[in-house]
């Protein structure tokens, strides 16, 4: 080991101790005095009801912690967007779960928090996964309705997935563990079965002050919609429960005799470990974003038995393609290579960087996996495609729109870990977030943006000198310096794996050593679903 290694190693482990730090405060939701109003009325909070849920000693892969993240500071925050997702295993089914955290605004729905519901319904839809809703929710956050009642992307999609899940065969499962309001109350009456906890859970479309007020009828909310009432009278929920363990215990019943998923076919052998040191990444991963290094060596750290059949090994080498297994799951890695490397032509290609020959094989190499039915993984660090009168008349532009096409028209499911840098039409040839990876999840390292933060601020920095001698102001070299400076800071903020991760451009944000946890579990969910649809790259192959 030498010093490089040794000060890359401090700065990564550093940066994944305050990714612990971030989520121990995440995890502690609305705060202690909230926590301690939901313990009071005899209620589990929403992370120890996933906990008591899921099977003991079982992984749950979080889906989107860091939603809302620095968000609606006015309204007082929204931790986790008030909700807690992520893929579980209940009675050794592997489901999608989700649970309001009362803890939080009373469960109330902002604009994150239907995007984050209606992400973690696209993962179980397109993974056939069951799907636990546990729900304690107030409802829409009436200030801001206008962000999430009425379009598409909003809080009624939600149900509208709810009917198309149901006609499709996937399992919904939902139990109503405190206040269930309005149109909210459609979401655990869409499920297929809907259980509710006696005295602490209530659903109705209007509670009791809303009736008096529309209609002039005085009832109490227990009468007008508790337990007692849709289970002997209505008939509108399925299951009555004393507590909310009870009504958890009677989930894990339920799931212990759902019939065996479908199987996608992807294959799987024995696991191993890689043979070389995993903790080893935070050493090889440099300080310094702009560095180079080895993208090999990472791959050797994630890979079974650190083994890896590199495709087209002398051709297009600033994207490294190649076959290896992740925790016994086969699987196409494509990564774009950091280091600066010199091709058989003599030509130096600089790391980080897709050329034309480097798009040219990384179709090709995606072809192959859809025939031969490999899960993709893609290994982010990308600054973008190469600019230049030489890669033009190459034909860089058409080269990379075969890469772009062949991503986007993959049948085979796709896993994207974003390591380091993320720009521009990179992040998208790269599967980022819009090209529907299964899951995408960054490193503490990853910098999403559409260029780098130096380039841009320059560039930025121009417009508004421009701007401002258009005024007639005089740009001092001071004023330019401060100037460059705000921007630069400004734009730096916005390109963190927090900033993005708020916004749910990733899933999530993870330790390296979580890396291989994550695709595993992900192809396992993957193989609940059989590829119906033929892959085919269309009219940009010619």
């Amino acid at each position: 080991m030498n010093i490089e290694f040794n000060k890359n190693e401090d700065v990564n482990k550093q940066l994944v101790y305050e990714l612990k730090t971030k989520l121990k405060k995440i995890y502690l939701g609305g705060g202690e005095k909230n926590a301690a109003k939901q313990k009071e009325k005899g209620k589990l909070l929403a992370r120890e009801r996933v906990s008591y849920l899921i099977d003991k000693d079982s992984e749950f892969l979080e889906i989107g912690a860091f939603t809302a993240d620095g968000m609606y500071a006015e309204q007082g925050g929204c931790p986790s967007a008030g909700v807690v997702c992520g893929i579980g295993y209940v009675s050794g089914r592997q489901c999608m779960i989700v649970a309001n955290d009362a803890t939080v605004k009373a469960g109330a729905w902002f604009p994150m928090t239907a995007k984050k519901n209606l992400r973690a319904q696209e993962i179980a839809m397109e993974n056939r996964l069951p799907v636990i809703y546990l729900v304690d929710s107030a409802g829409v956050y009436l200030p801001m309705q206008d962000e999430i009642f009425p379009d598409k992307e909003h809080f009624g999609r939600m149900f509208r997935n709810n009917a198309m899940m149901s006609a499709d065969g996937i399992v919904q499962i939902s139990a109503i563990m405190g206040a269930c309001v309005a149109g909210g109350a459609y979401l655990p009456i869409m499920s297929d079965e809907a259980m509710i906890v006696d005295k602490t859970g209530s659903v109705f479309l209007a509670g009791s002050y809303l009736v008096k007020s529309a209609i002039g009828e005085e009832v109490d909310n227990e009468t007008l919609g508790g337990a007692t009432t849709h289970c002997e009278i209505s008939g509108v929920t399925d299951y009555k429960h004393p507590n909310d363990e009870a009504c958890l215990d009677s989930i894990r019943n339920i799931m212990s005799m759902l019939g065996s998923p479908q199987n996608a076919g992807f294959d799987r052998i024995k696991p191993a470990k890689p043979k070389q040191n995993e903790e080893e990444l935070y050493g090889i991963l440099p300080e310094n974003r702009d560095k180079p290094y080895e993208i090999l060596d990472i791959i050797h750290r994630l890979v079974d038995n650190s083994e890896f059949e590199e495709y087209k090994q002398g051709y297009g080498q600033s994207i490294v393609c190649g076959l290896g297994r992740v925790d016994g799951w086969a699987v196409g890695i494509v990564a774009n290579q950091r280091k600066v490397v010199k091709s058989k032509k003599g030509e130096m290609q600089f790391g980080g960087v897709i050329y034309s020959d480097s798009a040219d094989k990384a179709t090709r190499f995606i072809m192959n996996c859809n025939q031969k039915k490999i899960p993709l993984v893609f290994l982010q660090d990308v600054t973008g495609f190469m600019v230049g009168s030489r890669s033009e008349h190459g034909g860089i532009i058409k080269d990379g729109a075969k890469m772009v096409n062949a991503v986007a028209n993959s049948v085979v499911p796709k896993f994207t870990i974003v390591i380091g840098n993320s720009y521009g039409a990179g992040n998208y040839a790269m599967c980022g977030k819009a090209y529907d990876p299964r899951l995408i999840y960054a490193w503490p390292s990853a910098k999403i943006a559409v260029m780098g933060g130096s380039q841009a601020a320059k560039t930025l920095l121009q417009i508004q000198e421009a701007s401002l001698k258009a005024k007639g102001e005089v740009i001092t070299p001071e004023k330019e310096a401060e100037l460059l400076k705000e921007i630069t800071d400004k734009y730096n903020s916005q390109t963190t794996p927090y900033y993005a991760a708020s916004r749910l451009w990733v899933d999530g944000i993870i330790d390296p050593l979580e890396t291989r946890k994550v695709i595993s579990m992900g192809i396992e969910a993957a193989n609940q679903s059989p590829i119906t649809r033929k892959f085919n790259v269309g009219i940009i192959q010619t």
